[in-house]
This record gives structure tokens, C-alpha cells and sequence, in this order.
């Protein structure tokens, strides 16, 4: 298996607080999350009627090891990257225990060691599709100013089922030292797809499509990545969007204090 972790920015199961559909969903990805990491945060689905009980439960994540106190937001690093996932259902106000945290995560981050930031959050802060406009819009006033001044260099989300990709933003509109949004939550659903997107398009969307597939983000080195998306409407995975990205931390226009790029080893260099 040529990657070193597997992301899933939240909605895991569908089980919607029946137990046994959570017993069917590990069995399926057990040949998958038996050999890497399988890094996940939550979704809307994982929320039940008993308030994350189950996903708290049967996804356990290493939240204490990067100073959270909840497992719905945490963080980590890997292949270079320090990724950050953030809980879309938990509080995230200025004064919320996930904002103080964040920005001390943010912080710590040392970018000589990992050069590349990488955020996961479950519902787009950007988002074309007529599926869940808005949701994500109170989290992204309270919080996109602090992954904005830590040059995080991509934001993926899910809960729309479908792809886009958008250009660097920030604050609604084109920056190059904001990051690059993509919402990839077009995994797999018994919903179905979310068909329809706004037209015309934003300016800022340079790439969307309502189609089951998954994407894959190489690291190659300190200063460059290689994203690709793969559509997997059958059996047959074929890339249909990919380019490739610099990291913020090696672009002279946005330097700042701390940000200086570095190396790290990895098996794949692969997230």
C-alpha cells in the first residue's frame, strides 16, 4: 500500500444509532485500517442520539497525545505534514476549549519540521453546491483567521456529496497565501450525490463534480505535493482533477516569522 494514512473528515458509518450497522462498517474497512492509520473526525451522522457516545467509543483517536481534552478535534503528524482535524459539532467560538486549543496547536507547529499544514473539518467552509449552503459559515468566521495567519496550506472537507476544488481563499476571496479548499465528500453514501451546484459558477471554484471518488495528496518533498482526484462512479478509478501545490512555507511572498521550511523523512510521503 503505497500511502501513509488514510483521512475521512467525518460521516464513517451512517449508522444513525443503530449498533449493528457500526459492526458492519469496521468489518468493511478492517483490511484497510489494520495496516494505516485510519484518521478520522466527525460528521453530522457520527452526532446520533447519543451525542458521539458510539463514534467516541469505537473511534478512539490520539487526541491527549496533541493536548485536546476532547476526541473530536485533535492532531498529529505524518509525511512531512502536520495535520489538524477540527470538530465541525463541537464548539468553536473565541472562547470555546477547540479555539484556545487550535491556536495553541497552531503555534507549536515548527515548519522546518513538518513544512505542509493539512486541516480536516467535516462541513466546507466554501462550498458551491446547493446541498448544505451556509453550514459551515459561523465556523469559518470564528476560525478561518487563525488557519490563515498559520499559512495552513490545504482545508478539506466533507458532507457535501460531491468534489470541488477552489482556488486559495480567504475571507471570500482570492489570496495566495490563504489555503487551497477542497470539500471530497463524494466517498460513498446510501443518500446519494449532491447533484446540483450553483450557476454560474464562483469565480473562485475551479473544479467541481458530483461524482463518487476519493483523492490522494503525495508529499514529495518540503516545498511541493501532488494532489490528484479520482473519480469512482464504477469499478474503474480515473483521475479527473489533480495539480500540484507549494507549500506556504517555501513561498517568499507569504513568509512570516517561524515559517521556514525544513525536511522530514517518511516510508511514502503519501497521506
Amino acid at each position: 500500500m503505497d500511502y501513509d494514512v488514510l483521512l475521512l473528515p467525518g460521516d464513517l458509518s451512517y449508522a444513525n444509532s443503530l449498533q449493528p450497522l457500526w459492526d458492519s462498517f469496521g468489518r468493511i474497512v478492517e483490511p484497510y485500517a489494520s495496516k494505516r492509520p485510519w484518521m478520522v473526525t466527525e460528521g453530522n451522522h457520527e452526532i446520533e442520539n447519543f451525542g458521539f457516545m458510539a463514534y467516541n467509543a469505537r473511534w478512539q483517536m490520539p487526541y491527549q497525545e496533541s493536548g485536546s481534552t476532547s476526541n473530536l478535534y485533535y492532531s498529529f503528524e505524518v509525511a512531512g505534514t502536520h495535520v489538524i482535524m477540527l470538530g465541525s459539532y463541537a464548539e468553536f467560538d473565541a472562547e470555546s476549549d477547540q479555539y484556545k486549543w487550535l491556536q495553541a496547536d497552531l503555534a507549536k507547529i515548527d515548519r522546518k519540521v513538518t513544512p505542509w499544514v493539512v486541516v480536516l473539518l467535516h462541513a466546507p467552509w466554501y462550498n458551491t453546491n446547493t446541498a448544505h449552503k451556509g453550514e459551515g459559515e459561523s465556523m469559518r468566521q470564528a476560525m478561518e483567521e487563525l488557519l490563515y495567519k498559520a499559512r495552513v496550506d490545504v482545508v478539506f472537507a466533507g458532507h457535501v456529496h460531491a468534489y470541488e476544488r477552489f482556488t486559495r481563499v480567504y475571507n471570500n476571496e482570492a489570496d495566495p497565501c490563504g489555503p487551497v479548499y477542497m470539500t471530497v465528500g463524494d466517498g460513498g453514501n446510501r443518500e446519494g450525490l449532491a447533484l446540483m451546484f450553483e450557476d454560474p459558477a464562483s469565480p473562485l471554484s475551479l473544479y467541481r463534480e458530483p461524482s463518487f471518488g476519493h483523492g490522494r495528496l503525495r508529499i514529495v518533498n518540503e516545498t511541493h505535493a501532488f494532489w490528484g482526484w479520482h473519480r469512482n462512479n464504477d469499478s474503474n478509478s480515473v483521475v479527473k482533477d489533480q495539480l500540484w501545490l507549494e507549500s506556504l512555507s517555501s513561498s517568499k511572498a507569504c513568509l512570516h516569522p517561524g515559517n521556514q521550511k525544513g525536511v522530514s523523512s517518511s516510508v511514502n510521503d503519501e497521506l
